[in-house]
């Protein structure tokens, strides 16, 4: 790893456990900080310097300090504090122009890792099965933070060509959970009822938050021996869960609601300040997104410690009880599923209508 490392969006949890991870590592002489809000976590021994990344002066930053690696965190879908989604906009995609920017006029800097999102694939009913890395997606995302990350990875790209001579690696992460999730999909799990549109059962995927942060410093370290840390990668843990898995395992009911009237529910979500349930993530809810992650296997290098169904069971947990206690709900459809089928069919077969996921469970 570089001798200086800088990151971005400090402020938020997952960046200080990177940065407190990024110090224990021996070939780290320095750690810089930065973000427009103190942060409210410890950083270690890292320097942390307060400058909001739509300004200019990151290049000022980046020639005091003779910075070699950059770890680009500050790329987020949910405002920080009191600022609205006009701040988290332009915090994204002018906030990383100017980064990149400064980063292009800086000699010492010879590696760039910019966190991304899946969502850049947008959620489309003619969406293919799996997406890789290549796949282009069957409609662009129209707005929201999946247009912020588009953006963002278009403005990477051209840096990438200008600065031939900077390792580049974009991180294309899954739905992020884990005991302190930050994202508008854990504030919608968080609802203690599940507005869920009528008619669709999404597949989703997620990634834990210890996985981001490994998997972040092997991205912002040298290569290792066999692998690749230049490029884009998804990341995901293994499998997928039913979005009425989900709810199942939360102990919490659904209310299935026709498509039309979606958005009406999702605004006055967004009035009272329950959840952001914004035009993408209706989206994702109506028809979900799974990615492969060969790339992160075999050119990265890196395998994930949680699966889908297991990051997705420590949020549960840190969530506490739903409504209805998942083993009730359990029972309940295990009995369903043996009544007999109308007209005089027997029970229905194990795989006809069920899904079968990593932990085994329908």
């Amino acid at each position: 790893m570089g001798k200086v490392v800088l990151v971005t969006g400090v402020a938020r949890q997952l960046g200080g456990r990177f940065v407190r991870r990024v110090q224990r590592d021996p070939g780290v002489d320095r750690v810089i900080a930065v973000d427009a809000v103190a942060p409210g976590h410890d950083l270690g021994d890292a320097r942390f310097v307060r400058a909001d990344i739509r300004q200019s002066a990151l290049a000022r930053i980046l020639a005091e300090h003779a910075v070699d690696t950059v770890v680009h965190l500050d790329v987020s879908g949910k405002a920080l504090g009191a600022g609205g989604r006009t701040t988290v906009k332009e915090t994204n995609v002018i906030g990383t122009m100017q980064l990149l920017g400064a980063c292009q006029k800086s000699p010492s800097v010879r590696r760039l890792v910019v966190k991304s999102s899946t969502s850049v694939y947008g959620s489309a009913s003619r969406d293919p099965a799996v997406f890789t890395e290549t796949t282009p997606p069957k409609s662009l995302p129209s707005g929201g933070f999946a247009k912020d990350a588009v953006e963002v990875e278009g403005y990477v790209r051209g840096f990438a060509r200008r600065r031939p001579d900077v390792a580049v690696c974009v991180l294309r992460f899954a739905n992020i959970l884990g005991p302190r999730p930050d994202s508008p999909l854990a504030d919608y799990l968080a609802l203690p009822v599940l507005p869920t549109v009528f008619g669709y059962d999404p597949r989703l995927q997620f990634v834990h938050e210890d996985d981001v942060v490994d998997v972040l410093g092997i991205a912002a370290s040298e290569p290792r021996r066999g692998t690749l840390n230049s490029g884009t990668f998804n990341i995901a843990g293994d499998g997928v869960l039913l979005l009425s898995q989900c709810s199942r395992r939360l102990g919490k009911p659904t209310v299935p609601v026709p498509l039309p009237a979606v958005t009406w529910v999702g605004s006055a979500l967004r009035t009272i300040g329950m959840t952001d349930f914004s035009p993408e993530q209706i989206r994702l809810l109506t028809h979900g997104r799974v990615v492969s992650t060969v790339q992160m296997r075999e050119t990265l290098g890196f395998r994930p410690k949680f699966t889908t169904a297991e990051t997705f069971a420590e949020y549960a947990r840190s969530q506490g009880p739903g409504l209805l206690p998942p083993e009730t709900v359990g029972r309940a459809v295990d009995r369903l599923a043996e009544l007999p089928l109308p007209g005089g069919a027997g029970p229905r077969e194990r795989g006809a209508g069920a899904v079968e996921t990593t932990d085994g469970a329908r």
